[in-house]
């Protein structure tokens, strides 16, 4: 049976990695193979049990003789609860994130973005874009950062040419910005919860490297670009009743909001709770800021924006049901002893940091970014002994920081990605032609610089 799971997670990741040519949305194909899998593994629960948690079996039983329940209560209490309580940490995180990101947007908070960056510089345009897009991305998801980015690139720009090209800077500065803290990006994030990273210095062995990888190409397309970019006239967006905040408002409570991410490593860091709850309180502190400004609407029952960008809401909820699909797919994978044989084997390709970055780095460009980073972190537990696997290990910083480079050479790896595709109408052939040779080469020498910052 071992190998029909198994098989089931290849035919998935397979799934995943031809999304856009099968059109058959790879949350759903997570989702499908995580229970399929589990189902089979419950169902030969004995032989598992068995052979992987004999001993935690026999003192779980207590001296009850062994049956068919009580395996699958063992299996259901505690093997499987475990996986879905990390799935469950990041959710909520995600969650709590998306849900702030709600509020500033409905208020119009990320408004005044548009008018500070307008410019007909084209040179300075981009900078000050792709700046903002790195600054986000690295407090918030990157799917919502890229929505908000390419919604206000596009309420600048006019043409459609100008929007390709800025929109394309814009996912690379976000793709980097999101890889340079724990709350940026979900790789950091699920790293971060299982206690193979702490926040600080993950974020100071990526700083460099993401600089690298976000102001090689962007420098490199300040030389393609014209002197001038045609440009919209510089108004905010009308928002009528929505809300009745003015620009001091919502400064303050985007100041709120981003503040308060700011804090959930020190939160986490002082108090030792997941960092979800600190993601909790940031959003209740911002709600409640949220209803005292806009205490009048709520009063007279006018509400605030009671819609949601359904961009964000979409793609938040499948990049959510994407990662519990991962995450409990590979978690049955791996409790079958399949990962620990396929360590094993390829130990010798991800034993240093140089295999460990060219194996991250062409998994995430053949398959979905998250998913060959997950799976290439499953194989692994955190070790005390060995400092390449231990907490701040070379392994799990280079995974992270590989699979965002690997992501990033063909833009279909990660949901960011296509989301900007879908929003910009970009084609992969245009992407491929005009961004992935100066990705390759950024990314590598980003890459070359984490791998030698580690080895010193």
């Amino acid at each position: 049976m071992t190998y029909a799971i198994v098989a089931i997670l290849i035919i998935s990741l397979f799934l995943i990695a031809t999304e856009r040519h099968t059109n058959i949305n790879k949350a759903a194909v997570s989702v499908f193979a995580c229970t399929l899998g589990w189902v089979l593994y419950i169902c030969f629960g004995s032989d598992f049990v068995a052979s992987q948690h004999s001993a935690e079996y026999l003192s779980f039983l207590d001296g009850v003789k062994p049956n068919s329940t009580a395996v699958k209560m063992y299996i259901a209490q505690d093997i499987f609860l475990p996986y879905i309580g990390h799935a469950a940490e990041i959710v909520l995180f995600l969650l709590a994130t998306m849900s702030i990101v709600n509020i500033l947007y409905n208020n119009g908070c990320f408004d005044f973005l548009t008018i500070w960056i307008r410019t007909r510089k084209s040179r300075l345009l981009l900078w000050k874009l792709t700046a903002l897009a790195f600054f986000m991305s690295a407090n918030l998801d990157n799917t919502s950062t890229i929505v908000i980015m390419l919604t206000v690139t596009n309420a600048i720009l006019i043409r459609t040419k100008d929007r390709l090209i800025y929109g394309a800077m814009v996912l690379t500065a976000v793709s980097f910005g999101g890889a340079l803290t724990v709350i940026g990006d979900p790789i950091g994030l699920v790293l971060w919860n299982k206690g193979a990273i702490t926040a600080s210095n993950y974020t100071l062995s990526m700083l460099l490297p993401c600089l690298l990888a976000w102001a090689i190409p962007t420098t490199y397309m300040t030389f393609r670009l014209p002197e001038t970019v045609e440009v919209d006239r510089p108004t905010l967006p009308y928002r009528g009743d929505d809300t009745t905040l003015n620009i001091w408002q919502r400064l303050l409570m985007f100041l709120v909001g981003i503040g308060g991410l700011w804090f959930i490593p020190t939160f986490h860091d002082i108090t030792k709770l997941p960092p979800f709850l600190g993601a909790l309180c940031v959003l209740s502190l911002l709600w409640i800021v949220n209803e005292i400004f806009n205490r009048k609407l709520i009063k007279v029952e006018r509400g605030v924006r009671a819609d949601i960008p359904q961009l964000i809401q979409y793609n938040t909820i499948q990049k959510i049901l994407y990662i519990i699909g991962v995450i409990l797919a590979l978690g049955v994978v791996t409790e079958t002893g399949a990962m620990r044989w396929l360590a094993e084997q390829i130990g010798g390709f991800v034993g240093n940091e140089w295999g460990t970055g060219v194996v991250a780095v062409l998994a995430s460009i053949l398959l979905d970014n998250f998913a060959s980073c997950m799976t290439l972190v499953s194989l692994h537990d955190i070790a005390s002994t060995d400092i390449y696997y231990g907490v701040e290990g070379p392994y799990w910083k280079i995974l992270s920081f590989a699979s965002t480079v690997g992501g990033n050479i063909l833009c279909v790896g990660s949901i960011a990605g296509v989301t900007m595709m879908r929003i910009q109408g970009m084609s992969l052939k245009w992407y491929i032609r005009r961004i992935t040779p100066i990705a390759t080469i950024s990314g590598a020498i980003a890459l070359v610089a984490l791998c030698l910052q580690l080895q010193s």
